[in-house]
């Protein structure tokens, strides 16, 4: 008698099911990139972009990188006052608010408490520079926005000067670890060429 379970019959890992549940909250989003789910989209580049710069990334990270926008579209910057302070309570509800939707959906396929708190303190970018994890994340994110969003950022912004691209440049490449920027720079990211220029005066130049 064969008591091998057959493999359609098997339950799939963890980390798939948690996944693919990232995957479905975001493909409703309302809002469109290249005709997709802009959020799914950016969950598939951000995954894309960690399987070139760190093949071996723990799960955590994996996951981590997946859930980074989840249903980012739930808490809109028009809910919050249109000023700088405003702006900054907006990034800070986003980061509670995606840590706490990644850690109710990896609860819900049965993963532990301490891959949850280590999911979440990533996606809430606790402890950039400090813990690994959250700066992997950032890293891949400040990646993500160079090879996928920065031009197209530029293409929204006709008034900011060439100053003000500088200050943006740098704010970005300041975010990033030294690993992250040297892979920048090697020529497995593409960047955006329009602002190549800018880009190689932000980084050999400092903020006067």
């Amino acid at each position: 008698m064969n008591l091998v379970t057959p493999t359609d019959q098997r339950p799939e890992p963890l980390f798939a099911q948690a996944r693919a549940l990232f995957d479905a909250a975001n493909a409703v989003d309302p809002n469109l990139d290249e005709g997709r789910a802009k959020e799914l989209l950016y969950a598939e580049r951000m995954s894309d972009m960690l399987a070139r710069y760190q093949p071996d990334a723990a799960e955590v990270v994996q996951l981590a990188v997946r859930a980074q926008h989840i249903e980012r579209w739930k808490v809109p910057r028009s809910d919050y006052p249109m000023h700088r302070e405003g702006y900054l309570a907006w990034r800070s509800g986003l980061y509670k608010y995606h840590a706490r939707r990644a850690g109710e959906i990896m609860r819900q396929v049965g993963y532990g408490e301490t891959a949850i708190a280590a999911v979440e303190a990533a996606v809430g970018k606790r402890g950039v520079k400090v813990n690994p994890d959250t700066q992997l994340v950032e890293d891949v994110a400040a990646l993500v926005f160079i090879e996928h969003y920065m031009l197209p950022f530029a293409g929204s912004k006709p008034d900011y000067d060439e100053e003000k691209w500088l200050v943006i440049i740098r704010k970005t490449w300041k975010k990033m670890s030294e690993a992250a920027r040297t892979f920048a720079l090697s020529g497995r990211v593409r960047l955006p060429e329009p602002l190549i220029p800018l880009i190689q005066k932000a980084i050999a130049t400092k903020e006067t």
